[in-house]
């Protein structure tokens, strides 16, 4: 067989069991490599490209060797779940560089870190001075962490005792002007309701890049033609007008009737949906 034949062959086996390899291995972030798994990837990928070049001329002793250090690592994975103690001694430990408003200066120096690069660190985390800090952390990944101090921290709804809607994720119904089922059907939706909401806005399907329906129901529209200005959604809003609407005329009907049975019923019923409006307002105006 001729020598580049052969190295085809090597190449495109290696290419996939590899990529088997490697999925196999889990999903990782490549920035949020840990030294060892990083220095693994590193080895695997060597070993490989040594056997696809025949460099490694016995292909039997290269996959030996390509499936030890596989084996390893999803052993030690395996291990590293199970036990606190393989984790720290495989992956490291977390260092505190600031605790309670101070900086740790000798973690500091043990992570190898320098003043000006854990100020780099902190407004990276939009923190940008070292008096907002109560504690910042380097994870095993070399990411530092930061916990502002309680009175530098954004208010949430939660701070300011409001309640908001809960939010799920956010399908893409239309990709490339072609409409897309499979999100739709999990959102509960069809092409008619898609086509209603297109025939509203003046937009034809052939021209949206990209549509998505958020957890509201409120669908937003990409085009291909940025110089259309597309309305803004308002399904929230004029949900609400309906049921202030509808509050209104229940009062109204309980003035004008004569009926104090009639009367009464409708000023319970008012009553009703107004209890039922305050705790929707915070979800659908704001």
């Amino acid at each position: 067989m001729p020598g580049w034949i052969e190295i085809l062959l090597r190449s495109v086996t290696l290419f996939f069991l590899t990529l088997i390899l490697i999925r196999a291995m889990g999903k990782r972030n490549i920035s949020r490599l840990t030294p060892f798994n990083f220095v693994n990837y590193v080895v695997i990928a060597v070993i490989a490209a040594l056997i696809s070049v025949r460099v490694i001329p016995n292909i039997a002793f290269g996959f030996v060797a390509l499936g030890t250090w596989i084996l390893f690592a999803v052993l030690l994975d395996y291990l590293a779940m199970k036990s606190k103690w393989v984790h720290d001694w495989v992956n490291g430990k977390e260092t505190i560089l600031i605790k309670q408003g101070k900086i740790m200066e000798e973690n500091l120096a043990r992570a190898r870190l320098t003043g000006e690069e854990l100020s780099r660190a902190l407004r990276s985390k939009n923190a940008f001075n070292f008096s907002d800090v109560e504690f910042a952390v380097m994870e095993t990944t070399g990411d530092i962490n930061v916990l502002l101090k309680s009175d530098k921290k954004p208010l949430t709804p939660h701070d300011l005792g409001s309640k908001v809607a809960p939010k799920s994720e956010p399908q893409t119904v239309i990709l490339d002007g072609n409409v897309l089922n499979e999100p739709l059907s999990a959102l509960g939706l069809n092409k008619e309701w898609l086509k209603t909401q297109l025939e509203r806005t003046g937009i034809s399907l052939e021209n949206v890049f990209l549509g998505q329906v958020d957890s509201s129901g409120e669908l937003y529209l990409d085009l291909f033609d940025d110089s259309i200005q597309m309305p803004q959604s308002k399904v929230k809003e004029m949900l609400y007008a309906n049921l202030e609407k509808s509050h209104a005329d229940l009062m109204t009907f309980a003035l004008e009737t004569k009926d104090q049975k009639v009367k009464n019923m409708y000023s319970k019923n008012a009553k009703k949906l107004e209890q039922i409006m305050k705790k929707l307002e915070p979800i659908l105006l704001h």
